[in-house]
């Protein structure tokens, strides 16, 4: 699958996947909520690298945390 496919307009590039993720951490900090888990880094680390689309990164995390 292609980055066309697999990512919305706006998450195309990997500075717009970094700058969506941005974003919304500074969301969680501002409503303060704790940040990503370590597993959770790892898992949008590959997203921003384009391994991985944000549903599969949520699929990976209920898995991993028991809530499939």
């Amino acid at each position: 699958m292609d980055t066309a496919e697999r990512f919305g307009p706006a998450e195309q590039t990997p500075a717009q996947r970094q700058a969506l993720l941005d974003e919304v951490e500074a969301l969680k900090a501002a409503q303060g909520l704790p940040p990503l888990s370590p597993f959770g880094q790892r898992l949008y680390r590959r997203y921003v690298a384009g391994e991985l689309s944000l549903a599969e990164c949520g699929v990976q995390l209920r898995q991993h945390y028991g809530r499939a």
